[in-house]
């Protein structure tokens, strides 16, 4: 694993883990939570032995595995975010503690994946966990998007998603 990519896998998840400590706008008009699921995928096909060619179909495999569990991630993510609206109309998100569970057991998930790489032999680069780390913001910027626009009907803001439930302490400082 390069020092370089190892220092964007911890910016960036230390970037993530921050912002979903507070509440987060999202902005539904345009595409901008593409960038870094790009970049990342950009990073890690650059990696010259992404797949370890002594073992081409286990690593393969491996990194198949590791993109349904960022996919998964991703999903499980933005599903236990909680969405809403604000005064002004505009689309709020911020993690609770079940997105952080949902990172604890992701991050499990892919430590025993490390695990079992290691001890079949394969040669395993950042380049997987990139990728996943890519699957993983992708999805939950796209559920994210989706659930902000489903908040915004034309003719004014719309009830917050979860309104049933009490008003969150954060809800009335925004």
């Amino acid at each position: 694993m390069s020092l370089v990519n190892l220092l964007v896998i911890v910016a960036v998840v230390a970037l993530v883990v921050a912002r979903q400590i507070k509440p987060q706008r999202i902005r539904t008009g345009g595409r901008k939570w593409l960038v870094a699921p790009v970049v990342l995928a950009a990073m890690a096909l650059r990696e010259p032995r992404l797949l370890d060619p002594h073992h081409t179909a286990v690593a393969a495999l491996l990194i198949g595995v590791e993109l349904a569990v960022g996919v998964l991630m991703g999903v499980g993510w933005a599903r236990t975010s909680r969405v809403w609206t604000g005064q002004d109309g505009a689309v709020w998100s911020k993690g609770t503690r079940a997105t952080a569970a949902v990172w604890g057991v992701g991050i499990a998930v892919r430590l025993g994946l490390m695990g079992v790489g290691v001890m079949l032999g394969v040669h395993q680069g950042s380049g997987a966990l990139l990728l996943a780390l890519a699957a993983t913001l992708l999805v939950r910027g796209g559920l994210l998007a989706r659930r902000a626009q489903a908040l915004r009907p034309s003719g004014g803001p719309a009830p917050s998603y979860g309104d049933h439930v009490a008003t969150a302490p954060w809800k009335d400082r925004v």
